[in-house]
């Protein structure tokens, strides 16, 4: 019996899966010598498919992207670059806060 053939799909899927997949043949020159049930060359593998991906990115789906890449990496960062990442999101959540806040006091106030 034959081993199956690794996927070589471009498709974006959760951390998890990304994990299990092998690489995708093209990576094949810069990978070369390097063993594929290696988890170090495995992490280089999805490095290099994070970092070669393309995909739209003035659409609702490329800053969606954006936004996955953001909190992947963020899962991933550790000491000061994961709280750099926290402060980050709690600054964008003042931000959004304040913003409906005074939208909706300016709504309320033109009504009363």
């Amino acid at each position: 019996m034959t081993s199956p053939e690794p996927r070589h799909s471009d498709s974006d899927s959760d951390s998890d899966a990304d994990a299990a997949r092998p690489w995708t043949r093209r990576f094949d020159d810069e990978l070369v010598g390097l063993d594929p049930a290696d988890p170090e060359a495995r992490a280089f593998a999805q490095h290099l498919d994070r970092m070669q991906r393309d995909r739209p990115s003035f659409t609702v789906e490329g800053y969606l992207d954006g936004v996955r890449d953001f909190a992947d990496s963020a899962n991933r960062a550790q000491g000061g670059r994961y709280w750099a990442a926290v402060l980050v999101v709690v600054l964008l959540l003042a931000g959004v806060l304040w913003v409906v806040g005074n939208a909706l006091v300016f709504v309320l106030g033109t009504w009363w």
